[in-house]
């Protein structure tokens, strides 16, 4: 699916800003930065690392959508959401 293609390159694109944040975090670590400074970085870094998690979330979402979803395939996903959601938490 090209849905899921585009979305692993979004995730691969908010990694790497991720890993870039991390390495300014460090930089300030060692650098001596205030501590609030440094957890304002963490806070951001974080939530954008969720965001990347979600967005794989959706992506192992999309693999059960179909065309026009039977009540089968509805159940299902949302089975499959549900393992997911309870693995994750």
């Amino acid at each position: 699916m090209q849905e899921i293609s585009e979305s692993r390159k979004k995730v691969a694109l908010r990694l790497a800003r991720v890993e870039g944040q991390l390495r300014g975090i460090k930089g300030l670590v060692e650098g001596g930065a205030e501590c609030e400074d440094i957890a304002t970085q963490m806070t951001a870094a974080r939530r954008a690392l969720d965001r990347a998690f979600y967005e794989m979330l959706a992506c192992s979402l999309l693999r059960h959508v179909d065309e026009e979803p039977s009540p089968a395939a509805v159940r299902e996903s949302t089975n499959e959401l549900m393992r997911l959601l309870v693995k994750f938490a």
